[in-house]
């Protein structure tokens, strides 16, 4: 087997093959439109993939809304409740606050000098 790279042109064509396949592979690797360009554009696709389908359940959402409206009563009531505060004859209108029951409020003396900057009293001396 090794009489077979004895002559200089047989030499010259392993050298040729050699340098060509690592031709190949650096384009393969490195190159436009090779492997890293190709897991790039297949990460792009994925993230694309993904933020089309939360717009189609939200055109979902959306269009079952449009139906309702169209078609039903109840949900343009919801709306007019919602959000222009509907309020029918003979209802009360009750608001629940949202405030934690660990809230204290802070009363000022009106007649006080407040510095906004330090949050202290003028007329309260300041403790170190």
């Amino acid at each position: 087997m090794l009489d077979v790279f004895d002559s200089k042109a047989s030499k010259v064509l392993l050298g040729l093959a050699i340098f060509l396949i690592a031709g190949f592979q650096y384009l393969y690797w490195f190159g436009e439109g090779g492997y890293q360009d190709h897991q790039k554009l297949a990460q792009k696709i994925q993230q694309q993939v993904e933020l089309n389908q939360d717009l189609k359940e939200r055109n979902r959402v959306l269009a079952a809304e449009v139906y309702d409206l169209k078609n039903g009563v109840e949900a343009i009531e919801e709306h007019a409740r919602l959000d222009l505060g509907l309020i029918k004859p003979h209802e009360t209108f009750l608001q629940m606050s949202t405030i934690s029951t660990q809230y204290s409020p802070i009363y000022l003396n009106p007649n006080s000098k407040v510095d906004l900057r330090t949050n202290e009293s003028a007329d309260e001396p300041t403790t170190p």
